[in-house]
């Protein structure tokens, strides 16, 4: 209990002033587009080219580590997008979506903040190894299978197109990148600009969060409600227990193992909606699965603090 009170509420109470904020009309919509448009394209790209430029890359890219996380996010996809076409009977566009959402857990609004409460900064360095490679796995993985999906006898070049032009026009990918770089040829920063860095990455997640309650106004949760349930639960209990398992096997550290399934643990992140949005495929469950997968957040993210060591 002391976990749930003392590591998880300030982070969701955050979230909670955003969305009454908004939902009174204390804060504009328009307030909070804005927000959202400062933290993805700018404040939390700035965090993930800091976090890899400074990371040591031979100790914290474990490769037990990366093995765990992926084979639970690659079940997960797998699980939604053949629950969805199989079970909800839905079209391949709209399964792959639904696949995006129990593949896309959200690894910096939530898996960073309830990590650092629960184990402090030190233990981010495995979580910042995991958000390295998420959004480059994820978009790759979602955007590739939709676009097989939607090919329609469309060749594989045409195919492999689309995907290199989403992949690097998202600028959550471009901070990644120029933080590989930065780091690979130990490019010094100049004092002024990591100054300014610092300003920009302090900003990135209580803004992000306050911008996530605000966002999660307009969702509301209305039809698909058995399509929705099987995402929170492949997001919530799936996911994170195929990591546990698969750490625990590859005896994989407890610190690691811990940012590893915290990681797992949360909810769909935003960019599951705005990857439905963008293709126009299973959006009424997508942002629903956002919105209330984030509030189960509070009670599964406390109970995998209970469960792991």
């Amino acid at each position: 209990m002391q976990a749930l009170v003392e590591v998880i509420v300030p982070v969701f109470l955050v979230i909670g002033f955003g969305y009454l904020a908004v939902w009174r009309g204390w804060f504009s919509q328009p307030g909070v587009d804005g927000l959202m448009v400062f933290t993805q394209k700018f404040a939390i790209p700035c965090l993930l080219f800091v976090a890899i430029a400074r990371l040591d890359l031979a100790q914290d890219f474990d490769w037990r580590l990366l093995l765990s996380f992926y084979s639970g996010a690659f079940s997960g996809f797998v699980l939604g997008l053949m629950g969805a076409r199989l079970l909800f009977g839905r079209s391949w566009e709209d399964a792959v979506a639904i696949g995006f959402a129990c593949l896309f857990s959200n690894s910096v609004l939530l898996g960073l903040p309830i990590t650092e409460r629960a184990y402090g900064l030190a233990a981010l360095s495995a979580n910042f190894a995991i958000i390295a490679v998420h959004s480059p796995f994820c978009y790759g993985l979602g955007i590739t299978a939709m676009e097989v999906a939607r090919a329609r006898g469309q060749g594989a070049a045409h195919v492999a197109a689309k995907v290199f032009r989403a992949m690097f026009s998202n600028t959550l990918i471009l901070g990644i990148v120029a933080g590989f770089a930065v780091n690979l040829t130990g490019l010094p920063i100049p004092a002024p600009v990591n100054a300014a860095l610092d300003l920009m990455v302090r900003a990135a997640l209580p803004v992000a969060l306050f911008g996530l309650g605000g966002v999660l106004v307009q969702y509301r949760p209305e039809g698909d409600m058995r399509a929705i349930l099987y995402v929170c639960a492949v997001s919530l209990l799936a996911h994170p227990a195929i990591t546990f398992g698969v750490g625990r096997g590859l005896s994989l550290s407890s610190e690691a193992l811990r940012s590893a399934v915290i990681t797992a643990a949360m909810a769909p992140g935003v960019n599951a909606y705005i990857f439905a949005n963008m293709y126009g495929a299973a959006k009424r469950v997508a942002a629903s699965s956002v919105l209330i997968a984030t509030g189960l957040t509070v009670l599964t993210a406390w109970g995998w603090l209970q469960v792991l060591p």
